[in-house]
């Protein structure tokens, strides 16, 4: 294996190290050959700790995690070590790109011309002298910040819709369901339903048809048809008895 001598502060990171050694082997970053280059960076990192004993700590923590490589690619199959080999190779070529896009935006930065000069003196007081409502001030800088609106408070027409609806009795529901079935006007489940009617009729109507399938007065077949069990009839109290008789 040919000894490699530089010094580690010509890299930024064990990274950079790893992307020198796959150019100076000429690899093909995409189909590196992991064995090669663990051995070659193991035994640079352990040539540097010869001679200089204060070598940077991530250096020799990829030393470790490439040994631990090489040991699971000697074991035959090994999901761990594809995975590990899998890694390395993205981090590699991203790494790689990162420092071609750095090359290009540095180029860009040392053909521009840049010139500073002296901040011109402000002509008016910087202090803010005009009066404006705090509720304002607090209102703008909750905009700027992108935040939504501060909530208000609440007024008595919001509650208006909710005060004034209607109560719609689930018995009433009840007997308007059975009614329409008798006569042969109610037929499907549709039609129980509409988006005209208010928000509580149409909670009153479902929990009424709830409570009559509980009770088996009527039955939903799977196509919707609703059938009414015309055997069953409402319990009917017996009159009470007049003590003036």
């Amino acid at each position: 294996m040919e000894t490699l001598t530089f010094r580690i502060e010509d890299f930024e990171g064990p990274l950079d190290l790893l992307l020198y050694l796959v150019g100076k082997n000429k690899m093909n970053l995409y189909d590196v050959n992991i064995m090669a280059l663990i051995d070659q960076y193991t035994a640079a990192i352990q040539t540097m700790q010869n001679n200089r004993m204060e070598v940077t700590s991530e250096f020799i923590d990829m030393a470790a995690h490439l040994v631990q490589m090489k040991s699971a690619l000697l074991l035959p199959r090994s999901p761990e070590a594809e995975r590990m080999k899998a890694e390395l190779t993205g981090r590699l070529i991203e790494y790689s790109t990162c420092k071609q896009v750095a090359a290009k935006l540095g180029s860009r930065a040392r053909d521009l011309y840049t010139a500073v000069r002296t901040p011109m003196p402000l002509s008016t007081p910087a202090e803010y002298s005009r009066r404006q409502d705090p509720n304002s001030l607090v209102q703008a800088w909750y905009n700027l910040m992108g935040r939504s609106l501060r909530k208000r408070k609440p007024t008595q027409e919001r509650f208006e819709p909710l005060v004034t609806a209607p109560f719609v009795s689930v018995a009433s529901r009840v007997a308007h369901m059975l009614r329409g079935m008798l006569r042969g006007t109610l037929q499907r489940m549709n039609q129980l339903f509409s988006k005209e009617e208010d928000r509580s009729t149409n909670v009153a109507t479902f929990l009424a048809l709830l409570e009559l399938i509980r009770a088996g007065r009527i039955r939903v077949q799977d196509n919707g048809t609703l059938e009414i069990d015309r055997t069953r009839h409402p319990k009917q109290h017996p009159a009470k008895e007049n003590p003036h008789d």
